[in-house]
């Protein structure tokens, strides 16, 4: 910034510049004006620091001025995170002890490490205007992203009744006020999580909050691919001897989407396991999925090596998983191109499903940061209750992945039309995955109708009819796309409509009562997870 840049506010001009050195004294007495208590712990900013951070990146801190006196400053830094942005962190390991010597000109998320306007200054839109010059420096470097770890500045008054997520939750319904919180959602961040141990501050009890602000104008470098390849398996139910003609059709149906068309998530459909009783000798509903949980460590390895070897990330279909306490829950797998994996039960249970196979409901939601977008799973009858999808969403989730089973048009209409729904309500991409085929001597399971379907929010940014791609129906076959994320925050920043935007958070209360981890005999990686029908 060459040249200071001046706001008209309804209390007078506000110019903001970037700082010089010697600004230097004046910053670090407005922050203990700001910050008196930090005094106490010696956290106040030193001159060596800030010097550095005029060394290392000037074009990234600002201050504010009121007829020639510095009234606020933002300080900030560019940093890798790599492929999980949304990792927990300290402070102090994330600017390097307030140094920023981990600044990273090459990377993509501008990081807010701290903001503060002189308290007599306070409601002038001071902090807007710091906040907006940030927002134009990470358009004008093409970041994807602003990240900060926000304050909870009333949550020790607090602590003794509410847990910091508690806390933030009444925050973002308006039912608490916080200053700092407040304010950060109400310039569009988000929050993705909580961080304990964030920063020595009594007043949040050490956590903070970690926001988000995706920039909707990020364009990826042309060798950077935004775009994430999905294929969709249209799986066949059909008769085999064993396991090992099991593991061979999944395996052509995972090398196919790899090798000859470079997928990078593959989605298979629920229940696809349930092949395996066909080479077995009939037996009544519920004795047969007892057996097939058997199967689980043989398919666990199977869908582990097949991720290893094609790099991709594998969403397992969905697969009965015996508890400890005797009952079984119909669990999604989605194994990352290490071989390891997370789990995601199916928690909203089909009258079916209770009735034939005696199957309960899970009670956590997955998440799962992948290098290109962020991903979750409802299996099938899930994607028809809306707060599951919803849920996800607000955790960051910009693709959803629906495997299912089903045998008739109508129940395919039932999970297909839903999908489409939390597309358009979510603003995200939607992936379907459906069996196909007959299994004869297998109760419950013995005719199947399905589509394999990729949707989206339908605006202008994307595929006619809100579908990105779509396989015939009822026939074997791989349904391959390309998904474009940035269109979604294209779409919600400048869509004909912008739900995700315009909820009206003061007229409905979303709560959720979710576990924060799944954990089931023989699966041993569990993270916070999704859901499915």
């Amino acid at each position: 910034m060459t040249q200071p840049e001046v706001f008209e506010t309804p209390a007078g001009p506000v110019s903001v510049r970037n700082p010089e050195e010697e600004d230097i004294p004046a910053m670090i007495d407005l922050h203990r004006r700001c910050f008196p208590q930090m005094m106490e712990s010696d956290e106040a900013w030193r001159p060596d620091q800030l010097q550095s951070h005029l060394e290392l990146f000037e074009e990234g801190q600002f201050v504010a001025e009121v007829d020639g006196t510095i009234v606020g400053v933002a300080s900030s830094l560019i940093v890798d995170l790599g492929h999980d942005p949304l990792r927990h962190h300290t402070y102090y390991g994330i600017t390097d002890d307030g140094y920023f010597y981990n600044h990273d000109p090459q990377g993509d998320t501008l990081y807010g490490a701290d903001i503060y306007v002189d308290p007599d200054c306070r409601g002038r839109g001071i902090g807007r205007i710091l906040y907006q010059m940030r927002r134009q420096l990470c358009r004008r470097l093409n970041l994807r992203r602003i990240l900060g770890g926000g304050r909870l500045w009333n949550y020790a008054d607090y602590a003794d009744k509410l847990t910091p997520e508690e806390y933030v939750w009444q925050v973002q319904d308006r039912k608490i006020k916080d200053p700092v919180l407040g304010f950060q959602l109400r310039e569009g961040f988000v929050v993705r999580g909580i961080m304990e141990n964030y920063i020595r501050d009594p007043r949040s009890a050490n956590h903070a909050s970690l926001i988000e602000w995706l920039n909707p104008d990020y364009q990826v470098d042309e060798e950077e691919e935004r775009k994430v390849r999905v294929a969709c398996v249209q799986y066949k139910m059909r008769r085999i001897a064993d396991f090992e003609e099991f593991a061979a059709q999944v395996r052509y149906f995972a090398e196919t989407a790899g090798e000859d068309y470079g997928a990078e998530i593959v989605v298979f459909p629920e229940f696809l396991s349930v092949q395996l009783l066909s080479a077995l000798e009939p037996m009544g509903s519920r004795e047969g999925i007892r057996k097939l949980a058997e199967y689980t460590p043989q398919f666990m390895e199977l869908m582990s090596s097949l991720a290893r070897e094609q790099g991709l990330y594998l969403v397992a279909g969905s697969h009965p998983v015996a508890q400890e306490d005797g009952t079984l829950h119909n669990v999604s797998m989605v194994f990352r191109p290490d071989g390891s994996h997370a789990a995601q039960p199916k928690l909203h249970i089909t009258p079916s499903e209770t009735t034939w196979w005696g199957i309960t409901g899970g009670d956590s939601l997955m998440v799962m940061q992948t290098p290109k977008v962020r991903i979750g799973v409802l299996i099938c009858y899930d994607v028809e209750f809306p707060e599951a999808a919803r849920y996800l969403v607000d955790q960051g989730v910009e693709l959803l992945l629906v495997p299912y089973c089903t045998d008739n048009r109508q129940g395919y209409l039932r999970v297909t039309r839903c999908a489409a729904a939390r597309a358009i309500e979510n603003q995200i991409y939607v992936a379907t995955a459906g069996v196909v085929g007959n299994l004869p001597d297998v109760p419950a399971m013995d005719i199947h109708y399905g589509r394999a379907a990729v949707f989206t929010p339908s605006d202008f940014e994307f595929a006619r009819d809100g579908i990105q791609a779509e396989a015939d129906p009822n026939i074997e076959t791989l349904l391959v796309t390309d998904l474009d994320i940035s269109d979604l925050y294209r779409s919600r920043a400048s869509g004909s409509v912008t739900p995700m935007h315009d909820r009206r958070r003061d007229l409905f209360e979303f709560q959720s009562y979710l576990k924060s981890e799944y954990q089931a005999p023989g699966i041993q990686e569990a993270t916070v997870a999704g859901d499915g029908d």
